[in-house]
């Protein structure tokens, strides 16, 4: 928990992270930035996606607009979030020269969408209202 807790507070102060370790080569610090950039495109999206879903569809059943819109935002909340600490886990291991850290959130994510995209498929085709 601690170590959660003083992970949090980098996002917030991302100049302590000089104080770990040595600095790494520009370009994987550079690599990093660009990979939770990346993430963050990939947020924005599923929340513009949420955000479509509630606003385009209004034939659709309200139960069912607002599910699929509240998945789509919680997942682009989620992998905005996701995006800070695995950047900050990222600097810290090249910084300490350890080995990268690996996730399960990409394949979580991916799960998540395509549940969200067959979801999607079921509601257009018996979620409208007659």
């Amino acid at each position: 928990m601690i170590e959660f807790v003083r992970s949090i507070r980098l996002w917030f102060a991302p100049e302590r992270i000089r104080d770990e370790g040595d600095t790494p080569d520009y370009r994987f610090s550079l690599a990093n930035e660009r990979t939770f950039l990346a993430w963050v495109r990939t947020a924005l999206a599923l929340i513009g996606g949420g955000f479509a879903v509630d606003q385009f569809l209004p034939d659709l059943r309200w139960g069912w607009r607002v599910g699929l819109a509240l998945a789509l935002l919680a997942a682009g909340a989620l992998c905005s979030l996701r995006a800070v600490g695995h950047w900050v886990r990222c600097e810290l291991a090249m910084r300490r020269g350890d080995d990268l850290p690996v996730s399960k959130f990409p394949a979580v994510l991916g799960v998540v969408v395509a549940l969200v995209s067959v979801a999607m498929v079921v509601i257009v085709f018996v979620g409208w209202e007659g």
